[in-house]
């Protein structure tokens, strides 16, 4: 008996398609070490095998059967997609708002301005509107790379960095595309130090004004310079944790043309 894996086309439309085979992983993998990425002062992620009352949950020390206990935070740890709870007082779970796990998104590389913030005394990374050259064709989720892009980004300390993060005059822009899911290469749309207002945060799901349940943030994607900015379908896998945020694994297809 054998498998042979077939290529599978899901067509769009009558003339386009994705190819199943052919997944693109924006996503960063968590490990347990210093090297996984972090933010937000939170230490490295702790996987270790359960030890109590004789059992042992370790097949290369002993045991049965590997049987581990992962300790981890969403917003600092890697990849994760967030809605609206991220900043209500009431508790929301991604895992309820977030309904349809498919869309077309459009891939966009942005380099920072430096801005000199004055009361700070330090110098911004700060993307403004201006910079998002948004396509034509109907989207609904909008991915930012920045540059500079270095594999740095995969296992970088972001904690205390001042990351670049995004201007409020993009607000209006997403609006006026329609765009329900933003994806970014940072640990955050907002400044890492802002006195805790979280400004796009509030902006972007209109919170407490006009609570906006079916969009999502995610953060801390890796982009690699390979993929080419451009329309594609997006799939959004995630954990199905009930909480505000969680890991997920955002995927990309590219949109083929059929010249049948």
């Amino acid at each position: 008996m054998y498998f042979r894996k077939k290529k599978m086309k899901l067509f769009l439309d009558s003339n386009s398609y994705i190819e199943t085979s052919k997944p693109v992983d924006i996503s960063l993998p968590m490990v347990a070490s210093k090297e996984n990425v972090s933010a937000w002062y939170v230490d490295p992620p702790v996987i270790e095998p359960v030890r109590a009352n004789g059992f042992l949950g370790s097949v290369k020390e002993g045991g049965s059967v590997n049987f581990r206990n992962i300790f981890f935070n969403p917003h600092g740890h890697g990849t994760h997609t967030e809605c609206l709870g991220h900043i209500t007082e009431e508790v929301y779970s991604v895992n309820e708002t977030l309904k349809e796990f498919i869309c077309k998104a459009q891939l966009i590389t942005v380099e920072p301005r430096k801005v000199w913030n004055e009361t700070e005394q330090v110098e911004d990374l700060i993307i403004f509107a201006d910079q998002l050259s948004l396509s034509d064709k109907e989207i609904e989720a909008l991915i930012i790379r920045t540059v500079p892009n270095d594999k740095g980004k995969q296992h970088k300390n972001y904690s205390a960095t001042n990351p670049p993060f995004l201007d409020l005059g993009i607000l209006t822009e997403l609006e006026r595309k329609g765009i329900k899911h933003l994806l970014i290469d940072v640990p955050s749309v907002d400044r890492e130090s802002d006195g805790g207002a979280l400004a796009f945060h509030h902006g972007f799901w209109k919170v407490p004004e006009n609570p906006q349940f079916d969009k999502t943030i995610t953060e801390l994607i890796y982009v690699d310079d390979s993929i080419q900015d451009d329309v594609y379908v997006l799939e959004m896998q995630m954990a199905p944790f009930v909480n505000d945020a969680s890991p997920s694994r955002p995927v990309l297809y590219k949109i083929e043309n059929d010249n049948l």
